[in-house]
């Protein structure tokens, strides 16, 4: 009986329109195609980049939804038990949720079979995330496959991946015959024309405007050239921005009064309809803007087509078109393109000549032959895998976080309403007669921002325009501050807030400014920044002040050369440094005689500007003020946090209040700890913040757990008595800030 031997892809999949989808259904055909004498077969582990997922094919027996950690952990448990030999993972940064896509690193950690890891992008200068991510992933893999030669040489240079991991395995293309276009061009009623042709999904930044200027010329001595544009609108770009780009394009035909020479066809199109334009096509243009393209499925396929190509200078096109298989122009240069292409349309043999070429080349790419290679990798990783228990382990630092449950915004929405999230609850329930306010709002702001960049949740990106907006309302022009208080009939309370609630606005603004992607987003925080800050220079809350600085740390790491957000930082940086020089005497190591709520943002924001400063000064003296303030709140002997209650505070020379104790105070410890661990790199920070965590999850005086998981919602603190069972809005966005960060922390640790 003939050996049967398995792979599971995971992937994107048809019939999602995405590329990496297209070619891993392409792959999985081929292989289980191959005829060797065993019995090939393959089935997929699809990622659904919506709630709805897709009507899938037999061959996907398992779904991750790309936002939810669990379904990454359940993935690998599922193939664990599969009779699949080995995985193959398709990668691409986008195709996972988390930063840079680390959502994949839960599955991989979990997964107890060899991995081939097929890399679809391989970046020149990666920022730190993506850098780590690539890393863990060859951590955990058998081989790295890449799709060009220069590839591999990046991933052994800019990676630092032992170049006997990388396997270089070229882009797949479907075998078809050296075909004359007459035949498809009378099927589609072109016989007349010389046809040029672009397809894939379209985006800004694929350069098609380039070719209908080009084309704007050369129809002035080839008037019968019809210029094919094929291919959907890419459905992120649909999604956030619509048929715009799309409709620029109309618009320019219109304007060179084209409308005649070029042709639209917005659909996505099956491989046999996309390879029946590519046979009639006399020349395939690739006019992509970003030449830091590694790969390209439609180049590879015009390639292997026997196509006469003109393309930009990307790295896959230098790489496939040298020895003269097509011919290169610069982007943006649209005298060369025009140029190029009355060339190509003058000149049958040389069209043909590059058509030979590059034909001959593409046998070495057609599907039959990628498969039987991709094979071959299979077999050698199956046949010396081992389970690496020292990969497989996670690092010390790494156990010291607890385990952290999914998150959950349902209690958030609910106290949420069209003005904004209300202050409290009873119980559960919203309670509408105590209104809103600015502390609130920013605080629910943040969570939403870090849930956006994190998980990229919808019912985050609907919140977000409530809280920003209620934060823009906020603003009084009379004053240059933000108002705080508003009743529930959406009357303000007060003309100007709180010093805190004004530095905690300014704190969320300058985050936003840091991470915000969307220009709206951006050129709104930046404006309520840059009109607020001058007005805050006296502040004297050293709580407002501390909030300031960070957010103008957050806003010069977005802006450096911003001189009046700098001076100010430094401004109040020294003010609060020189607090804790006062008051820092003998054995009370803290910046005022007493310790409040919020305590060790006062230690963070002189950490954060001491790093961005350069000065040992504000680092030695954030360092010791956090040390000191956790040993006060530390109990050794459970360990556990007892944190300071709002039921008396703490008073130099007085005893700590045990009760009532705060929520917000563990999001703010776990922030500033975490921020003494990049400092100092010393492990004790990371087990601070697991135990501060553990604090909302019952390992706390009462051993009882503030999260309530049938909610997703914060009771409002420890009492001496009983456990506040109110969900009002800061505990329960202090618990979700400090969930987020978490995950964040936990992601960091995992792929140092």
């Amino acid at each position: 009986m003939s050996k049967i031997f398995g792979v599971s892809f995971i992937s994107s999949y048809i019939p999602r329109q995405c590329g990496i989808a297209t070619f891993t259904n392409d792959l999985a055909v081929s292989f289980n195609s191959i005829e060797n004498g065993s019995v090939l077969r393959s089935n997929v582990t699809a990622l659904n980049d919506n709630p709805e997922g897709y009507k899938y094919s037999q061959e996907v027996k398992f779904e991750i939804k790309d936002k939810s950690i669990n379904d990454f952990k359940e993935a690998a448990y599922y193939l664990n038990l599969s009779d699949k030999d080995i995985i193959n993972l398709q990668h691409e940064f986008g195709l996972y949720g988390g930063e840079a896509g680390s959502h994949i690193l839960y599955l991989l950690e979990n997964l107890k079979k060899p991995v081939v890891t097929t890399l679809h992008t391989v970046l020149e200068h990666p920022d730190e995330d993506q850098l780590k991510v690539i890393q863990e992933i060859n951590r955990y893999s058998s081989y790295m496959v890449v799709q060009s030669e220069k590839a591999f040489s990046m991933l052994s240079e800019v990676y630092s991946i032992p170049p006997e991991k990388i396997r270089y395995i070229p882009h797949g293309a479907h075998d078809v015959q050296f075909l004359d276009t007459t035949y498809y061009k009378d099927k589609f009623q072109l016989t007349e024309k010389k046809v040029l042709l672009t397809f894939g999904l379209l985006s800004p930044g694929k350069g098609v405007e380039d070719v209908i200027n080009a084309l704007a010329e050369v129809v002035k001595t080839n008037p019968d050239v019809a210029y094919i544009i094929l291919g959907a609108t890419h459905p992120h770009v649909k999604k956030q921005y619509g048929e715009s780009y799309r409709n620029s394009l109309e618009n320019l035909v219109k304007k060179h009064g084209l409308e005649n020479n070029v042709i639209f066809i917005n659909r996505f199109v099956d491989t046999e309809e996309l390879l029946e334009f590519l046979l009639m096509s006399d020349i395939y243009i690739s006019p992509y803007h970003n030449l830091e393209q590694i790969v390209s499925g439609t180049l590879t396929y015009a390639l292997a087509s026997g196509k006469a190509i003109i393309s930009t200078p990307y790295w896959y096109a230098e790489e496939l078109l040298k020895d003269e298989r097509g011919v290169l122009y610069e982007p943006h240069n649209v005298a060369s393109l025009s140029a190029a292409i009355k060339d190509l349309l003058d000149d049958e043999n040389k069209r043909n000549r590059l058509r030979r070429n590059a034909y001959e080349a593409g046998r070495k790419m057609v599907w039959g032959e990628v498969a039987k290679r991709y094979y071959e990798i299979f077999q050698q990783a199956a046949a010396e895998y081992t389970i690496n228990t020292t990969s497989l382990v996670p690092s010390p630092k790494y156990k010291m976080i607890p385990s952290l449950p999914e998150v959950n915004l349902t209690h958030l929405r609910n106290i949420t309403d069209t003005t904004g999230i209300l202050q409290h609850s009873v119980f559960s329930i919203p309670n509408r007669n105590e209104g809103y306010c600015i502390d609130d709002n920013c605080r629910a702001l943040l969570v939403i921002i870090m849930n956006k960049y994190l998980f990229h949740d919808p019912i985050a990106e609907q919140l977000l325009y409530t809280y920003l907006s209620f934060i823009h309302y906020a603003y009084n022009k009379d004053t240059g501050l933000f108002r705080n208080f508003m009743s529930y009939d959406r009357k303000w309370i007060e003309e100007s807030g709180s010093e805190d609630s004004n530095g905690r606005t300014m704190f969320v603004l300058g985050y936003f400014i840091k991470n915000a992607e969307n220009h709206s987003h951006l050129a709104l925080c930046k404006m309520l920044f840059d009109c607020t800050l001058k007005n805050m220079e006296k502040f004297t809350s050293l709580r407002a002040i501390a909030h300031i600085i960070m957010g103008c740390i957050f806003y010069l790491q977005r802006f450096s050369g911003a001189r009046d957000v700098k001076r100010i930082c430094k401004k109040l940086l020294e003010k609060l440094n020189e607090a804790y020089l006062y008051n820092s005497k003998g054995e009370w190591k803290w910046f005022e005689e007493y310790l409040t709520y919020d305590n060790a943002r006062l230690s963070q924001a002189l950490l954060m500007g001491g790093i961005y400063f350069k000065n040992s000064n504000y680092l030695y003296n954030g360092l010791e003020s956090l040390n000191w303030m956790y040993d006060i709140i530390n109990d050794k002997e459970k360990n556990y946090i007892s944190l300071i209650g709002n039921d008396g505070w703490y008073f130099k020379g007085k005893e700590k209040a045990k009760f009532d104790q705060q929520p917000v105070e563990v999001a703010s410890i776990i922030d500033a700890c975490y921020q003494a661990y990049l400092i100092s790199e010393d492990m004790e920070w990371i087990n601070k913040i697991g135990v501060a965590f553990s604090w909302f999850l019952g390992n706390n005086d009462r051993q009882e757990p503030l999260y309530d998981f049938t909610t997703g919602g914060c009771f409002d603190g420890l009492t001496s008595a009983i456990t506040n069972q109110n969900q009002g809005a800061e505990s329960t966005i202090s618990w979700l800030t400090a969930l987020h960060r978490m995950y964040r922390i936990r992601q960091e640790l995992q792929v140092e």
